[in-house]
């Protein structure tokens, strides 16, 4: 790990950090010396996951959060400041929607509430202090291919990680202006991935498909330690190569004039499928 945000003593802030890409990351930076906060909803799962940490050694704190009610992001700020200077924040909450365009406003609201305002919250609330202090920071803004490629079904969740694409690329810019890249933004995008939302589903084993939360942990650090933004995982279905061809077919529909969501579309499908299939 050679990121300079993450240091011994120093303290990271996880949400969504009872389960896991955000419990895989919380062990991963623990091991590296630093202290934990670990923000989640209230329940046995965040008290199970801290306890897991500190038997493995770490300094982790629990602390329950609904990260849309700022008041209470602004409580674990204060009680993360108490654990020292905070030099990770990883804001990793979410949920998914269910539905499509017409799903119920309780879900829209839920969505966008969860991946969207839990992250301006975090920003807004964690960052100043960040930028403030003297030393390197990171924010990581965990994402998803959805809120790129768009795919049709889950619209509420699609809206919300594509808003949640826009913020993380601004607040990297901001950082740049403000800091000079000493305190960086980073877009984690994981691929298929085996966690907590998979098994709701009804899958109690992990599908060949997909990666572990500690592989996109890994691959997170990975792309910390190059400097990336776009931390683009793949998985054991779809390599980089696949993913990056999908998106350029998809910023295709807007340089070329297509329908949107072209790659689904009746009278565009044919075309996709033999761009995919066609030697670059």
């Amino acid at each position: 790990m050679t990121h300079p945000a993450i240091a011994q003593g120093k303290v990271a802030v996880i949400t969504g950090g009872a389960s896991g890409i955000g419990l895989a990351a919380a062990e991963r930076f623990g091991a590296a010396g630093m202290k934990i906060l670990l923000a989640d909803l209230p329940g046995p799962a965040l008290e199970a996951a801290a306890a897991g940490l500190q038997r493995q050694g770490i300094d982790a704190v629990p602390i329950a959060v609904d990260v849309s009610d700022r008041a209470q992001m602004e409580a674990a700020r204060d009680r993360a400041a108490g654990l020292g200077e905070i030099s990770v924040l990883m804001s990793n909450a979410g949920r998914e929607g269910g539905g499509g365009l017409f799903a119920g406003e309780e879900t829209w609201r839920a969505t966008l509430e969860t991946n969207l305002w839990g992250a301006i919250h975090a920003a807004q609330i964690f960052l100043p202090g960040m930028i403030e202090a003297e030393g390197p920071g990171a924010a990581i803004f965990t994402g998803s291919k959805q809120g790129i490629t768009l795919p049709p079904g889950d619209t509420a969740y699609n809206v919300s990680k594509a808003a949640l694409r826009a913020l993380s690329e601004s607040v990297a810019h901001d950082l740049v202006e403000q800091t000079g890249a000493r305190v960086s933004a980073h877009l984690l995008i994981p691929g298929f991935t085996y966690t907590g939302f998979t098994r709701a589903k009804g899958v109690e084993e992990k599908p060949a498909g997909a990666w572990t939360p500690g592989q996109v942990a890994d691959y997170l650090l990975d792309g910390l330690d190059k400097g990336d933004f776009y931390i683009l995982c793949p998985d054991n279905e779809v390599d980089r190569a696949t993913d990056l061809k999908r998106m350029r077919w998809g910023l295709g529909d807007l340089i070329e004039n297509r329908p949107p969501l072209s790659r689904w579309h009746p009278g565009h499908q044919a075309a996709f499928a033999a761009y995919m299939d066609a030697d670059d």
